[in-house]
């Protein structure tokens, strides 16, 4: 349960940062690099928090 109340709050704060930065005004090219970024943080966030890679740069949340 805990692994999932983990996610779900990683999952908010990630959505209100990228939503923070899609609204700044970016040149094409480096929206598309940005954008790449943030779904490949996205995919490291899921795979950290599942154990499947470590996840040392991720703060713990006790509940």
């Amino acid at each position: 349960m805990n692994i999932i109340i983990s996610l779900i709050v990683y999952l908010v704060v990630f959505g209100l940062i990228w939503w923070l930065v899609s609204m700044l005004p970016l040149p094409a090219p480096v929206a598309q690099i940005v954008r790449v970024l943030f779904i490949i943080l996205l995919i490291l966030i899921v795979l950290s928090v599942f154990g499947i890679i470590p996840g040392n740069y991720l703060p713990r949340l006790n509940f």
